[in-house]
């Protein structure tokens, strides 16, 4: 009777945890670790209490920046005709992304290069009249 029954605190009875216990992400459908972030959130001193729906926010919105980062630069891989990811990749696909660009915009990536761009004053004029005349 002990082992079957455990008082909660509240004067309740309750059964036995039984099987494998389930995380807070696991809950949430989350990859990223929300017991993780919460301890983070609560050792920062952001706030005196922290509750469980700002951490599984908190890794909700982190999982979403990864997983489009990781599209992005995937995409950015297979154009370059390449299997593997590198900083390079990562810094264009944030880069060409208007709206990623503009929330990374004071991020430097290192060993990413820069964006290729050829500034307009600095192409020769004959080549333009030329390849203008040929379409005419």
């Amino acid at each position: 009777f002990a082992n079957y029954c455990m008082m909660s605190g509240r004067g309740k009875a309750r059964k036995p945890v039984s099987g494998k216990r389930t995380s807070k992400a696991a809950k949430a459908g989350l990859v990223m670790p929300v017991s993780r972030f919460r301890r983070y959130l609560k050792q920062g001193r952001y706030a005196k209490r922290i509750s469980v729906a700002a951490s599984v926010y908190l890794a909700a919105v982190v999982e979403y920046l990864v997983a489009e980062v990781n599209e992005l630069s995937g995409n950015a891989a297979k154009a370059n005709k390449r299997k593997m990811i590198t900083p390079r990749h990562i810094m264009l696909g944030v880069r060409n992304d208007m709206e990623l660009n503009e929330l990374l915009k004071n991020v430097h990536i290192s060993r990413g290069g820069v964006l290729p761009c050829i500034h307009p004053s600095l192409i020769k004029k004959k080549a333009l009249r030329k390849s203008g005349s040929q379409q005419a």
